[in-house]
């Protein structure tokens, strides 16, 4: 295509040059953890091609440093490509291949400002593979790295935030809701024991998700075929990167759908999504019975982080949970992003693989960030107010524990006294019901209630 002109002491080279004037879209570039996947993943084929007496193993092992450096961030100034590029990668991988062939060059003796390679991008650092299959490779491999040491902990943080509160709430009886309406009674610690659950489940499905990413596509080269690639260097190279990083990567067993699709992706995003809409639903309880104080439902105290209000003086907002609902929010968008980068697999490439890199990398940190922080500043913080257990005995639901005895109608009629004259369950009963104090104290114990015939572990799983 012609000369072109590269900044001067740049590691890159022309075609990233090129890649840099075809996409001035946003200035957003692949994220750290994605350069990290992409060196990994150029340290270890470079160690399998020098196995294999591919490359020369002088070449082989200055390729092998040079990656690593480049994992580590050495070079994340010259990743200069904006996400908003070819829809395989391919930009970005010839960036790195550039990089990997300049710096491995200056190790055998060349030096940048000469412009003399030693090592070749393509027929060296590239040997055996295809952005087709290394994209979609480093995709899985940083995504699955973030879920192990961002969002994965930050649940289980959580989980054992919640867990511990499960147990301190255990004695606090309120009144349950449901539609927004009185309820019968339960324990404050209850409710909790729901929401640890939910983090239990969002375990299961992030481990089911990093499953899928486990299964990648290297090895397929150009279209799934391995043309090109001695039939040896997926493996040899999956194992020097499981050797490198622990996360037990294998070869796909189709590598026709691992590169015509991204569904393993969507299939994680798709976990990842799950999570935050649990993440939502225990937020906003907190922030509904935080709310009031006094005008409110005002059954939790929220810790003061800071101050609510710029013109009310001594105003608390629910400020931890807010940002992680934001964070949720983004989680959905992003999800949305994946799906549709899904259906993008024409024939033999998925052709939107940076957006969904991007979108999957995002969620996992961000979801991860904002729920230790919720974990740590919010939840951790929370004690009960005694206004749930003061409310219990006006709570018209109370009738439901009646209506054996009496029956549904009788039970409804009653609730219906109550609610028109302020009084409470109890007192009409005395008077509209045959039942003695002794059989009231027991039949409207609220402590019965929350357990009727069965028990809850309040400690332990």
């Amino acid at each position: 295509m012609g000369q072109l002109e590269v900044p001067e002491g740049a590691y890159y080279g022309a075609s990233t040059q090129r890649a840099v004037q075809n996409f001035p879209i946003s200035g957003e570039r692949f994220d750290r953890r994605f350069i990290w996947a992409l060196g990994t993943i150029k340290a270890a084929a470079a160690l399998a091609n020098r196995d294999l007496h591919i490359v020369d193993p002088g070449k082989a092992d200055a390729i092998a440093q040079a990656a690593d450096e480049t994992a580590a961030g050495v070079f994340d100034d010259q990743f200069v490509l904006d996400i908003f590029q070819t829809g395989s990668g391919t930009s970005t991988n010839t960036n790195a291949n550039e990089i990997i062939a300049h710096r491995a060059s200056e190790f055998l003796g060349a030096s940048i400002h000469e412009g003399k390679l030693l090592v070749h991008p393509n027929d060296d650092v590239n040997r055996g593979q295809s952005s087709n299959d290394v994209i979609p490779t480093a995709i899985h491999l940083s995504a699955l790295a973030e879920l192990r040491e961002v969002l994965i902990p930050a649940v289980e943080r959580l989980r054992a935030v919640l867990y511990a509160k499960r147990e301190e709430f255990w004695p606090v009886i309120k009144t349950g809701r449901t539609h927004l309406q009185d309820a019968t009674p339960i324990r404050l610690g209850q409710e909790f024991l729901g929401y640890a659950g939910q983090m239990d489940r969002a375990l299961q499905r992030l481990e089911q998700a990093s499953d899928e990413l486990r299964e990648v596509a290297l090895g397929g080269n150009a279209v799934g075929t391995g043309i090109n690639m001695h039939a040896d260097f997926p493996r040899r190279t999956i194992e020097h990167i499981n050797e490198r990083t622990g996360l037990g990567l294998r070869e796909t067993s189709n590598h026709f759908q691992a590169q015509s699709t991204i569904d393993n992706v969507v299939a994680a995003s798709g976990a990842v999504r799950t999570v935050a809409i649990s993440l939502l639903k225990i937020a906003n309880d907190i922030r509904w019975m935080g709310s009031g104080p006094r005008a409110g439902i005002g059954e939790l105290d929220v810790p003061a982080v800071q101050p609510g209000s710029s013109i009310m003086p001594g105003k608390v907002n629910p400020v931890i949970a807010e940002s992680l609902t934001q964070a949720c929010a983004m989680v959905l968008g992003n999800d949305v992003t994946v799906s549709i980068a899904g259906q993008s697999g024409n024939f033999e490439l998925n052709v939107m693989l940076p957006i969904a890199a991007r979108s999957l990398l995002h969620s996992i940190r961000y979801l991860g960030t904002a729920t230790r922080n919720f974990a740590d500043n919010l939840v951790a913080g929370l004690s009960a107010t005694s206004r749930g257990p003061d409310i219990v005995e006006s709570g018209l639901m109370l009738v439901t524990a009646l209506a054996p005895e009496i029956g549904y109608d009788a039970a409804a009629a009653l609730a219906k006294e109550a609610y028109a004259s302020g009084r409470t369950i109890r007192d009409l009963a005395r008077e509209r019901t045959s039942l003695s104090e002794t059989d009231l104290n027991r039949i409207l114990d609220p402590a019965a209630m929350v357990e009727p015939g069965r028990q809850f572990a309040s400690a332990g799983g």
